[in-house]
């Protein structure tokens, strides 16, 4: 059964702090549907404009920003490393919502990266360690023998923070809250960052 039609957004019952109203519909959004609501996709791009996008998952979100984190020879990170700036789309099709942010791209500091990477699940130390992201391989048997050899044979453990593995964060400069409206006729409202570091909230035309 497709569920009722979502209510409006109505600007002045936002939250004023973007961080804030993005928390509240990601928390609205944890759902069997869909399954990830933290995984957003994050577009970055090179140098000279060639984008590149792809699925990350948020792992936290403050007023720092939205950290996620990879392998930084990966074309996400090279990308980051030539042109530090990236946009995030948010979707949620139960609700019928998405949310974009844009801004710059900051790594995270070692110390809270190594925090992060040991409460990973041991399997995915072991993936991260051993795996090249984005380069070719001869086979899947070759990446499972790496594998294998690295965890020696354990099924727990914790292996230390790999020195081209870390976290990122995107520092927004705007937010962007979408919502589906009948007709076609959908509810936008963008914070932009003020002159004094503040925000201001205002609706555009869909």
């Amino acid at each position: 059964m497709r569920p009722e039609p979502p209510a409006g957004i109505d600007p002045a019952t936002l939250e004023p702090d973007p961080y804030r109203q993005l928390g509240a519909w990601l928390e609205e959004g944890a759902s069997p549907d869909p399954p990830l609501p933290a995984s957003f996709a994050l577009a970055t791009a090179t140098a000279d404009g060639e984008p590149s996008v792809r699925m990350v998952l948020l792992q936290s979100l403050d007023e720092r920003g939205l950290a996620y984190y990879s392998d930084r020879r990966s074309r996400k990170g090279r990308d980051v490393q030539e042109n530090p700036r990236g946009a995030g789309l948010f979707h949620w099709p139960r609700l019928e919502r998405q949310a974009r942010v844009h801004g710059r791209i900051e790594l995270v500091p070692p110390p809270e990266s190594a925090a992060y990477f040991a409460t990973r699940p041991f399997g995915s130390q072991v993936t991260a360690s051993i795996s090249h992201q984005g380069q070719p391989i001869d086979s899947r048997e070759e990446l499972e023998r790496l594998a294998s050899q690295l965890a020696g044979g354990r099924t727990e453990g914790e292996l230390p923070l790999p020195p081209y593995w870390g976290g990122y964060r995107l520092v927004p400069l705007g937010f962007e809250f979408w919502l589906s409206r009948a007709d076609r006729l959908h509810d936008r409202v963008e914070y932009r960052r003020t002159f004094d570091g503040g925000w201001e909230l205002r609706r555009l035309q869909p």
